[in-house]
C-alpha cells in the first residue's frame, strides 16, 4: 500500500468569528489538514459546537486563549490569523519569533500595505512589526503565486479588493485601460462587517434597504491604489464606494473603465486569456454578467464584460463570496501553494444554489 501522505498541523487564531468558522468549514474537508489549535477571546473554554452548532458532529479542539499557546511545542505548520487589525501584528511577531518553522497567513489588513507610512495614515497608528511587514507577501494567489510559494508570512487580500483586483490587474498590466478613469461600485453582504454585536447591524437597521459607507475614505482604497499602481507601473488613484446589502454572503463589484485603443471585446479577450488556466476565476461569455448566487460558498470569482453605450467605455462586473474567495477560501488556497499541496485541495465546493 502507498504511504499515507503527511498532514499539516493547523492553528486558527480567532476561530469564533465568521472568517474563522469558514476556515474550519473548509479545513475539515481538507484531506491533508489537521486542526490542532483553535483560539478565541470571549469564547475561550467553549467548544466550537457551542459557538457554531454546525460543527457539532466533529471532534475539534476546545477554544483557548492565544496567551496560553506554546507556539514551539505546538509545532504548527500553518497558523491562520483571523484577528482584528493591530492585535494581529503583536501576535504574529511573537509567534514567528518563537516558532521558526510555522508559516503564517494573516486575514487582517495588518500586512497588506508595503509602506508603513501608508498603514499609519489609513489605520491611525504606527505599525507594531515593520520588520515583518517588509517580508510579507501580498496573497492574491493568481497574481503572486510564485512569491506565495516561498513566503513565510502571507497577507491575505481584502474581499472588496480581491473582487476588483482580479478583474482589473490584467487590464492595467496590458495598458488596455486608462488608469485615471476607474470607478468601482461595490456591494457586500453582512458578514463582511464581522460577527461582533453592533447596533447598526441589527436586522431592523439593515433589512429592506441598502446604504453606502466609508464614502471617500474606505481603508481598502489604499490596498487598491497600491496594487493598481504596481500593475500599471505608475501612480493610480481609484474611485471606490462600498455598499452594505441585506444578504449574508457575497460581493458584487460593478466597475467602469475606458479602453485605451481597446474595445470592450478586446478587454474581454484579455481577461479570458489571462485566466484561461486558472481554476478559481471564470470569465463569462461577452455580454453576460455574474450574480452573487453563482459563487455562494465556493472559492470562485466570476466576471463578465459588457459594452457601455458610451463609445470606448466598458462595464466589468465581478462577483465572489466574501467569506470564501474573499477571505478564508483564498487563505486555504495560499496554504496549499505554500505547502506544495494541489491548489484546489479542500476547495472543490460548487456554489450553493438556490
Amino acid at each position: 500500500m502507498p504511504a499515507k501522505e503527511k498532514t499539516a498541523k493547523i492553528g486558527v487564531l480567532g476561530a469564533s468569528g465568521y472568517t474563522g468558522a469558514e476556515l474550519v468549514r473548509l479545513l475539515l474537508r481538507h484531506p491533508r489538514a489537521d486542526i490542532v489549535l483553535l483560539t478565541a477571546d470571549r469564547r475561550a473554554g467553549k467548544s466550537m459546537a457551542d459557538v457554531f452548532a454546525q460543527f457539532s458532529p466533529y471532534a475539534l479542539p476546545t477554544l483557548t486563549l492565544i496567551d496560553g499557546a506554546d507556539w514551539k511545542a505546538l509545532g504548527l505548520d500553518v497558523a491562520f490569523c483571523a484577528l482584528p487589525h493591530g492585535t494581529t501584528q503583536k501576535v504574529i511577531k511573537d509567534l514567528m519569533a518563537r516558532a521558526a518553522r510555522t508559516k503564517v497567513i494573516d486575514l487582517s489588513a495588518d500586512f497588506r500595505l508595503a509602506d508603513p507610512a501608508a498603514y499609519a495614515r489609513w489605520y491611525g497608528h504606527d505599525h507594531f512589526a515593520p520588520e515583518l511587514q517588509k517580508s510579507a507577501v501580498y496573497g492574491l494567489t493568481e497574481i503572486y503565486r510564485a512569491k506565495v510559494k516561498t513566503a513565510r508570512l502571507v497577507a491575505n487580500p481584502g474581499c472588496y479588493t480581491t473582487c476588483a483586483e482580479l478583474a482589473l490587474i490584467p487590464l492595467l498590466k496590458s495598458k488596455a485601460i486608462d488608469p485615471d478613469e476607474i470607478v468601482i461600485d461595490a456591494k457586500s453582504g453582512m458578514t463582511g462587517a464581522g460577527r461582533a454585536a453592533k447596533e447598526e447591524m441589527l436586522f431592523s437597521e439593515v433589512s429592506e434597504g441598502i446604504h453606502a459607507y466609508g464614502v471617500g475614505h474606505h481603508r481598502h482604497m489604499a490596498e487598491l491604489d497600491q496594487e493598481f499602481s504596481l500593475a500599471a507601473g505608475r501612480n493610480v488613484v481609484v474611485t471606490f464606494t462600498p455598499h452594505l446589502v441585506p444578504m449574508n454572503r457575497g460581493i458584487l463589484s460593478t466597475i467602469y473603465v475606458r479602453g485605451l485603443k481597446a474595445s470592450p471585446q478586446d478587454l474581454h479577450a484579455l481577461l479570458l486569456k489571462s485566466y484561461s488556466k486558472e481554476l478559481f476565476v471564470h470569465v463569462l461569455p461577452f455580454g453576460a454578467t455574474p450574480q452573487t448566487r453563482h459563487v455562494r460558498g465556493s472559492n470562485m470569482t466570476f466576471m463578465g464584460v459588457v459594452a457601455d453605450r458610451i463609445s470606448g467605455r466598458a462595464i466589468i462586473v465581478s462577483a465572489l463570496d466574501n467569506l470564501t474567495k474573499g477571505a478564508s477560501g483564498q487563505a486555504v488556497q495560499n496554504m496549499n501553494v505554500m505547502l506544495g499541496f494541489p491548489e484546489t485541495m479542500g476547495l472543490e465546493q460548487v456554489a450553493l444554489f438556490p
